[in-house]
């Protein structure tokens, strides 16, 4: 490699650039930064470690007066923190990882010289804290402005194991993170971010100001990383810090979320989450930012992938109180529930015909919380819950059951919602037989060891599916114990016969109260 003068700069001396001028120091630096950049872009191997070899001996050979100082004659007018700041960036960007042409996750390169640039950090950093000691020396508070946001994203980029760290890479960029909080003086990554104090205003607007131009839909799969380190970096920061941000988080988080690999929908809906759980409410309804966050969402749940519906829901539930907070604005009460009503409509038309387990076990899971959130208007959806609560009590999930476990607290639940203002209505009584026979069925396959579920998963089926009995008895007036009777004395099954005795006995109020009236 022939990086014009740099080299002789830096192999004059590896010491006397250091005892020049900061114009000269500059300079020099200058020269290798473009040489660096021009052999990053060629890929040169061996002029490449010859250039990371020549800033690392001008880094050891510069006095931390020199190295921090303003500019002298013949220097650029915005001296050497500027320039360091550079230097930063362009070894950050040397060592991240780039999309492949087969658009594989191979990244031989990348372990190594991230490896290489981890030290050279080190070394600048080691030279900040050398300087804080030194009342001679105040311009490395403004070197450190322009180092800290590229050390963290190489820190963050390559500290957790990725197809494009290594075992040594990731030890060398936890090194960066370490060193990089000891000479911000911050506790975490989170108050490095938003600032530990009054004085501080924290480096995430820095730090995204870094990703945006890697953000848009045009770059941002050129850096398999950058999507990780945003997402990352976004979950660190909470309220009340990160709503001030809303404009440059939400376009990337929707960027990601709009994605057609389901990894990258699954990590932007993660973000989005972040920001509806951190972000009051009326900064989301500001300029229909939650209308836009609920379509976006909605959209996904067309997707068969049981990860990514668990992800959406999970978000959507949080979602719905900012909605109906903004109806309620409008003087829309009547609307309050519309968009939960909407979901839940949908993600039951899924369940009904869905036969794969995953899937199956995800849509059950969130059955509780969206009979929570409707409380007595679930009787909305009443005919359709039971043909699923039906057909998923049909079916086990081995080997803990999960999803007739949720099937058993959705129905529980819709009983205690409805059952005070729906006793003695035929739309409660007509269907005590369906149920009190698809619940006995239940208990006899679990209690004849018919499935395969673990010793705890029968317990905690055969005691739910109890509790159900009591509350439909309670629902119907008594007709369950009257129903049940006859049973008890002709079945030989101790287990069955335990599970109806508690039902004959069970208290008249306490498991069918109103959880409404708590």
């Amino acid at each position: 490699m022939k990086l014009d003068s740099a080299e002789e700069k830096a192999g004059a001396g590896r010491s006397p650039p250091a005892e020049g001028s900061p114009g000269a120091l500059e300079r020099a630096f200058s020269k290798i930064l473009h040489g660096l950049s021009r052999q990053e872009s060629s890929g040169r191997g061996h002029a490449r470690n010859a250039a990371l070899k020549d800033l690392g001996a001008l880094i050891e050979a510069a006095e931390g007066d020199t190295l921090f100082e303003g500019s002298g004659s013949g220097g650029s007018p915005r001296g050497m923190p500027e320039t360091l700041g550079q230097v930063a960036k362009a070894l950050e960007k040397f060592a991240a990882p780039k999309e492949t042409a087969d658009g594989g996750e191979e990244h031989p390169e990348v372990p190594e010289k991230a490896a290489e640039v981890g030290s050279l950090f080190l070394k600048l950093l080691g030279k900040v804290e050398s300087a804080k000691s030194s009342p001679d020396c105040p311009a490395w508070t403004t070197a450190l402005r322009h180092l800290s946001g590229p050390a963290y994203v190489f820190a963050i980029t390559h500290r957790l194991k990725q197809p494009w760290t290594s075992p040594k890479s990731q030890h060398v960029a936890g090194e960066v993170l370490s060193l990089l909080l000891r000479v911000t003086e911050c506790s975490s990554v989170a108050g490095f971010l938003y600032g530990e104090n009054e004085d501080d205003r924290g480096r995430f607007a820095l730090v995204l100001g870094l990703l945006k131009p890697h953000l848009n839909k045009d770059t941002w799969k050129k850096n398999p990383a950058v999507k990780h380190v945003f997402s990352w970096t976004l979950q660190q920061v909470t309220q009340p810090w990160l709503n001030q941000h809303l404009e440059k988080i939400l376009p990337p988080s929707l960027l990601i979320s709009d994605d057609y690999q389901t990894e990258n929908k699954i990590l932007g809906v993660q973000c989005l989450h972040h920001v509806v759980v951190n972000v009051p409410a009326a900064d989301l309804l500001q300029y229909n930012r939650a209308q836009v966050l609920y379509h976006a969402l909605l959209n996904h749940l067309y997707m068969p992938e049981h990860h990514l519906i668990q992800a959406v829901l999970l978000c959507l539930l949080d979602l719905f109180p900012v909605l109906e907070k903004g109806l309620h604005w409008k003087g829309e009460t009547a609307r309050a529930t519309t968009h939960c009503h909407e979901v839940l409509q949908l993600v039951l038309t899924h369940m009904e015909p869905e036969h794969r387990l995953p899937l199956r076990r995800t849509y059950a899971s969130s059955l509780p919380a969206f009979v929570k959130r409707l409380g007595i208007l679930t009787v909305r959806h009443l005919k359709r819950l039971e043909r699923v609560i039906l057909g998923y009590l049909e079916v086990y999930d081995e080997p803990e059951d999960e999803t007739r476990l949720k099937i058993l607290e959705t129905l529980k639940l819709v009983m205690q919602y409805t059952w005070p203002r729906l006793r003695g209505d035929r739309r409660i009584s007509c269907r005590v037989v369906v149920l009190l026979k698809a619940l006995l069925k239940l208990i006899c396959d679990v209690a004849r060891d018919t499935v395969p579920t673990t010793e705890a998963a029968k317990t905690a089926v055969l005691q739910e599916a109890t509790d159900c009995l009591i509350l439909l008895d309670h629902c119907s007036q008594g007709r369950v114990k009257g129903l049940l009777a006859k049973i008890a004395l002709s079945c030989e099954d101790s287990t069955v016969v335990s599970c109806i005795r508690k039902v004959q006995q069970g208290s008249a109020d306490s498991p069918g109260d109103d959880p409404e009236d708590d």
